[in-house]
């Protein structure tokens, strides 16, 4: 994967794929180009950049467990599951964007703004999300037993 043209970070570039619909990359790119300059001015902590701030977002709305349904002698368990590198930052990014698209603001850009902000502070609705699927998963730490 390519590094993106103004950071030169190849993380940007994966958010921005997710960020992007009907393939219209260049719209992605400008919305988090444009979210990230409302971030910069927005932004309470002057020694960061607006990058360190939406990396820092991204890491707080990471999950380290989810629960996964097994079906175990005709009753269905929920069982938590630790969750590869890799999809936890995937999952981070697509519930940054599913909720700053939630949110009500003007343009998507000042949604994502906001979100980015709201989760680098640990608040918001994607990291309300991290912390109901770990309140989820240790409710049913007792059928871990089930793994496979």
């Amino acid at each position: 994967m390519l590094p993106d043209p103004k950071f030169n970070d190849q993380l940007v570039t994966r958010f921005v794929n997710n960020l992007m619909l009907d393939g219209k990359k260049s719209v992605a790119f400008r919305i988090f180009y444009d979210a990230m300059d409302i971030v910069d001015t927005r932004k309470e902590d002057q020694e960061k950049t607006a990058l360190e701030i939406w990396k820092e977002a991204l890491t707080n709305v990471m999950p380290h467990v989810e629960v996964r349904s097994r079906r175990v002698g005709g009753a269905n368990f929920q069982i938590p599951m630790p969750i590869r590198a890799d999809r936890k930052i995937s999952m981070a990014m697509k519930w940054l964007i599913k909720y700053a698209s939630a949110r009500n603001d003007k343009s998507m850009a000042q949604k994502l703004a906001a979100e980015v902000i709201a989760a680098a502070k640990e608040e918001g609705a994607a990291y309300k999300k991290k912390t109901d699927t770990h309140k989820m998963a240790e409710a049913n730490k007792a059928f871990s037993h089930f793994r496979f």
